[in-house]
């Protein structure tokens, strides 16, 4: 019980240096945090079971249903609270735009994510919980992204890595009149211009290559009413992976891989980690709200591991077991974290 205590007390701390909220507050945060990583789940009934101190558990699941119903959070202040957190405030960041979604009875949870790529990971900085079922908007988009620069600015972001979901025009327009460089994957049937001038299908550009060839066609095409270089590679499977980018044009693959790091968060808050499905909060700023928490959980239980694994390097008894730094810090709350990609390395070839 001591330990526990001071692992309140020290995280409580932590917490005060970038929050300006009561102790109290500050107190109830740290707890919860801790107490997720024992019941690896955000079911709140199960979550206040792991509450310390001599109160009932009915007493204490009563305080989380209060935080959640009537706590207002700054969460520009848990956004920086994140990157102060994480040892990367003197560089631009890879920020990577992602949906998730599920079900809830016949209630659909449906929120956009804003993350920064770190160490083979995304970490939530932003996000926004939609009313609706389905794909963003390009307002929804926009609205993320200004409260992104708002807060940081455009100078942090070295580029933005989306999937094929963040496409169209005026999407692509504001991104160029911020100023936010873009590496983007586009569906095979998007149009471009081949040597001759002629629109064809993107996937025709790039249908000669064998599985695990890339190609990067010559100077830039127009894209969704924007000069871009497209690169493209075959997967194994038969598909093609076609990325633009307004800038950089030989990494284009290799800088979209980055991606993947948010599909990687995604499993980890969800069964692989916090179960974020078994929540049974349903408005959207509730839902705001938990994701405030399960950020600041995750990022806490990365770092915890990552100074376990400077402490006691761990052993690799396979070269593709790789157990995560975030498993490491919270007693194995999360399964292995390792991203994987499913593009081969390949050299890319040049064409017009």
């Amino acid at each position: 019980m001591k330990e526990h205590m001071k692992g309140i007390k020290e995280l409580k701390a932590e917490l005060g240096k970038s929050l300006d909220w009561h102790g109290s507050r500050l107190d109830f945060l740290a707890k919860f945090i801790l107490a997720l990583f024992q019941v690896k789940t955000v079911n709140l009934a199960q979550v206040a079971t792991a509450f310390p101190g001599r109160a009932k558990v009915d007493s204490h699941y009563k305080r989380l249903q209060r935080f959640f119903r009537g706590f207002s959070l700054d969460y520009a202040a848990i956004a920086k609270l994140v990157t102060n957190l994480l040892p990367i405030r003197r560089e631009a960041w890879v920020v990577t735009m992602d949906r998730t979604n599920w079900k809830f009875g016949q209630i659909n949870i449906n929120l956009l994510i804003l993350g920064i790529a770190y160490q083979g990971i995304a970490f939530p900085v932003l996000w926004l919980s939609l009313p609706k079922q389905g794909n963003s908007n390009t307002a929804e988009r926009i609205e993320l992204i200004e409260r992104f620069l708002g807060i940081f600015g455009w100078d942090k972001v070295a580029y933005l890595v989306a999937d094929r979901e963040f496409v169209g025009k005026a999407w692509f327009a504001y991104l160029r009149s911020r100023q936010i460089r873009l590496r983007i994957r586009v569906k095979q049937n998007t149009l471009l211009a081949n040597a001759r001038g002629v629109e064809v299908n993107a996937w025709t550009l790039f249908r000669d290559l064998k599985p695990g060839e890339a190609r990067l066609l010559s100077g830039t095409r127009r894209v969704w009413g924007c000069d871009l270089y497209v690169g493209g590679m075959k997967l194994e499977d038969g598909d093609f992976l076609i990325v633009v980018s307004s800038d950089s044009p030989t990494t284009i693959l290799e800088d979209y891989a980055n991606r993947w790091k948010i599909e990687t968060l995604f499993s980890c808050l969800k069964t692989r980690g916090f179960c974020f499905e078994d929540t049974h909060l349903t408005t959207g700023e509730r839902i705001n709200k938990l994701v405030a928490l399960l950020a600041l959980a995750f990022t806490w239980a990365y770092l915890t591991g990552e100074w376990l694994t400077q402490c006691q390097p761990i052993r690799f008894k396979k070269l593709y077991s790789v157990p995560s730094k975030a498993s490491s810090g919270t007693d194995s709350t999360f399964s292995e974290m390792s991203s994987s990609i499913s593009m081969k390395s390949s050299p890319i070839s040049s064409v017009s």
